[in-house]
């Protein structure tokens, strides 16, 4: 059992962080009775988190390669534990968004940190293990989020969702610092402000445009003037790290075709998988009239019981698989699980969207942890804490954009169960032309070197 330790607590730790994507999801229309949030209050709390994971993970990568993987990923437990108190005693809106805010940055250390623990902890078999366990909690806690999130807002109180994180994060820190060694890599970086800073304007304007288009419409100055600000951003970006003498991303690993298309992978992959969930929980409860624990219970154990599973008993097998054909087949079940979910209708109940819902878990399932392993693959090993960072930021980053261009395809439509219906058809097809073209980077992008299986270091 000692051998499993470190992973049972790096998984700890990604549990809470990933299932705080989303585990808010069915407690908005509570929070948003309690704090009187308007939707674009409703909206931040969900990416305001998202966001601030994304834009800090890349710079935290480079602090744990320097100072130490293991206090780096201890501090973001703490950080992580304070600010989810924090949270469950916001007394106002404002308040709540900075905790969620303040909740990524520790979210950050925790997810720059995991993949690289995982790397220097195990080998051989023992790592395509790892993997797998590791890659079906992502794929489990992103999707158990709003099924957790009902059962403590229906039973409890909206504010436990938050309470619920401080027992488990001294629980992960205890078996932190009891089985897991420090480790740091011989070339590490410092912290990346003008790359941090630039990156996060960004990231932020992007979305903010987004969020705004779904009810000023996409001429509007405020949206045009935050999608503008979103791309001078990047090009900013580009220029600092171009410059930097320790970028926080190296952006010569861009010139690498399998890299690049396995970070578009990722990023189109979070989307197509978890982004329309606050959507489907929404229709259950507003169109369909199911409580928190039933919206949760139909719109997320389909998906997390299958991608836990899968996970699980794949990872084994991991060191066997071409990454290649299996991340493209498992972006395809994807894609067959959102095709699935668009036959909805105004007269549909919930049992319609399950199939669906399973054949992403299953997709997931399989993704995620080889998907992980072929990004370290793909790079030199002094970069690996740089590769691992840049997946988990365009994981987050798929998601916050995903719920963002999704909220303008439900723009003008009414919670009522046929206006809804339709717009979580709309959606979920996007959805599935997110995965295709998720699974068409893959095959275009990779080599003949990133076909053999998948065994790092």
């Amino acid at each position: 059992m000692r051998k499993w330790s470190p992973l049972l607590a790096v998984c700890l730790g990604t549990f809470l962080l990933l299932v705080d994507v989303t585990i808010v999801v069915v407690a908005l229309p509570s929070i948003a009775g309690h704090l009187e949030a308007g939707p674009d209050d409703l909206a931040w709390i969900l990416d305001g988190y998202a966001l601030a994971l994304a834009a800090l993970v890349l710079g935290a990568g480079a602090l744990a390669d320097r100072y130490g993987r293991r206090v780096t990923y201890l501090t973001g437990l703490v950080v992580f534990g304070v600010s989810s108190l924090l949270c469950a005693l916001a007394p106002t809106v404002p308040t709540l968004i900075a905790a969620r805010v303040l909740q990524g940055v520790g979210g950050a250390a925790m997810f720059a940190t995991t993949v690289a623990i995982l790397n220097v902890t195990y080998r051989g078999r023992d790592r395509g293990i790892a993997f797998g366990v590791w890659g079906a909690v992502n794929g489990a806690a992103t999707a158990a989020g709003p099924l957790a999130g009902g059962l403590l807002t229906e039973h409890l109180d909206w504010r436990w969702i938050f309470l619920v994180n401080l027992p488990v994060c001294v629980i992960a820190v205890w078996f932190t610092r009891r089985t897991v060694a420090e480790s740091r890599s011989d070339h590490g970086g410092r912290f990346d402000v003008p790359g941090t800073v630039t990156f996060t304007v960004a990231a932020t304007a992007l979305v903010y445009g987004l969020i705004r288009a779904t009810g000023d419409g996409w001429t509007a100055p405020v949206v045009l003037g935050a999608l503008a600000l979103g791309l001078a951003g990047i090009v900013l970006f580009v220029a600092v790290e171009r410059r930097s003498a320790a970028p926080m991303l190296d952006l010569g690993l861009f010139r690498r075709p399998a890299f690049t298309g396995l970070i578009v992978a990722a990023f189109l992959c979070q989307a197509a998988a978890f982004a329309y969930l606050p959507y489907t929980t929404t229709w259950l409860q507003q169109g369909l009239g199911h409580g928190p624990v039933d919206a949760g219970l139909l719109g997320a154990l389909p998906l997390s019981g299958a991608a836990l599973l899968v996970g699980a008993l794949s990872g084994r097998f991991l060191q066997r698989l071409r990454p290649r054909p299996a991340i493209g087949l498992g972006l395809l079940l994807i894609a067959a699980g959102d095709l699935a979910q668009s036959v909805v209708g105004a007269g549909d109940g919930a049992a319609v969207l399950i199939p669906g819902l399973i054949l992403v878990g299953l997709g997931a399932g399989v993704v995620l942890p080889v998907l992980s392993s072929a990004v370290l693959a793909a790079v030199p090993h002094e970069r690996s804490g740089m590769a691992g960072g840049a997946l988990n930021t365009f994981r987050q980053l798929g998601f916050a954009f995903g719920v963002a261009i999704f909220g303008t395809v439900f723009s003008g439509v009414s919670a009522q169960q046929k206006a809804y219906a339709g717009g979580l058809s709309d959606a979920v097809l996007l959805g599935a032309v997110f995965a295709l073209v998720a699974a068409l980077a893959v095959v275009l992008t990779g080599r003949r070197g990133a076909e053999r299986p998948v065994k790092i270091g």
